[in-house]
């Protein structure tokens, strides 16, 4: 498996060029007996539908990455082992996951399990592309649990939160400013921001705390002697999982007067029950449930429950001379195997 993993370290993988990656991949399964499919860039190997009425439990990792960080001292596609830690980019976020989730399948399918198992590496996550994980649902079928890895420490994330980007304008009446005509949007604009800052919606997560709302960018105006008619701003929206992206919008809009158009609906928020047998197995291994501030796959699977749990640290993704450790990769399979054989869902 770490020898797979070099070989993907050294294969650029950016999203939506995640081909030469998904080559490689695909051969190695295929080389070892694996009825591997195959869309666009997605791969994913199942076992047989044997109609028991057995429900399926979906592994998930990503094979694409970021564009290397500007900081970086050493080839961030030349793997390299330094004692435990292997460094490379996609190493921590998501190669890690990539290999320790398949070699939990096939240690897993080894003997029967009460539920069918599927493990699939996709593309897209880190632009939450339509082309990565959302394009092979249908082909999957119903999915009872997911299983999303990503670094985690190994503790699982019971609850993540989604990304609402809203695209908001206040509209006036142009005039004068030296005659105090019209109607200043800006002032307009003002009155709702002040709303965004102070509002506080009813339901908070355990996990997440409370629903977040930031203004973060502003535009308005044209020159300084005319009072503008629009004034536009962004809000960053952070869900918390107890209430749906469209409910966000529907109340946001009671409660202003400028425009809201959201840019996506798609980056959803996810909650599991602490429970839920996957959260009660883990509790039981002494892992930590934890709410996680970062999106993943989970943002496009609402309709599925998924945990999110993996090999390595966040703080590494996305960073200069990103690395994982060896031993978080064994150790990580064990914890998989301990968590997942056997589980009744």
């Amino acid at each position: 498996m770490i020898e797979l993993l070099k070989k993907l370290i050294s294969t650029p993988s950016f999203s939506r060029e995640e081909g030469a990656a998904a080559d490689i991949l695909q051969q190695w399964m295929k080389q070892r007996g694996l009825d591997v499919q195959r869309k666009g860039h997605n791969l994913w190997v199942a076992q047989p539908d044997e109609g028991d009425g057995r429900p399926t439990l979906l592994l998930n990792a990503h094979i694409d990455t970021v564009r290397p960080a500007s900081g970086y001292s050493r080839d961030p596609f030349v793997p390299s082992v330094e004692g435990d830690r292997l460094y490379g980019l996609g190493s921590n976020d998501d190669g890690g996951s990539v290999v320790a989730l398949l070699d939990t399948y096939l240690r897993l399918t080894r003997k029967p399990q009460p539920y069918r198992l599927i493990y699939s590496a996709t593309a897209e996550e880190e632009i939450c592309g339509k082309g990565g994980i959302e394009s092979i649902l249908d082909d999957l079928g119903p999915v009872a649990l997911g299983i999303i890895g990503e670094p985690t420490g190994m503790q699982m994330a019971v609850a993540e939160r989604g990304l609402l980007v809203l695209d908001c304008t206040a509209h006036g009446i142009s005039g004068h400013a030296a005659r105090n005509e019209g109607v200043n949007a800006l002032y307009k604009a003002m009155d709702d921001i002040q709303w965004f800052r102070n509002y506080r919606f009813g339901h908070t997560s355990d996990f997440l705390g409370e629903v977040k709302m930031t203004v973060t960018m502003i535009e308005c105006g044209t020159q300084h002697n005319v009072v503008p008619d629009t004034c536009s701003f962004v809000v960053d929206v952070r869900p918390n999982g107890m209430y749906t992206n469209q409910e966000i919008v529907d109340t946001i809009r009671q409660h202003v007067t400028c425009d809201v158009v959201p840019r996506s609906l798609r980056h959803n928020s996810s909650h599991i029950a602490t429970t839920h047998p996957v959260v009660q197995r883990a509790l039981s291994l002494g892992l930590t449930p934890f709410g996680s501030p970062t999106t993943s796959n989970q943002t496009v699977l609402p309709h599925i429950p998924t945990v999110k749990i993996g090999p390595g640290d966040s703080a590494r993704s996305h960073s200069a001379d990103e690395y994982i450790c060896l031993s978080e990769i064994s150790q990580a399979v064990e914890t998989y195997v301990a968590l997942l054989d056997q589980l009744i869902l």
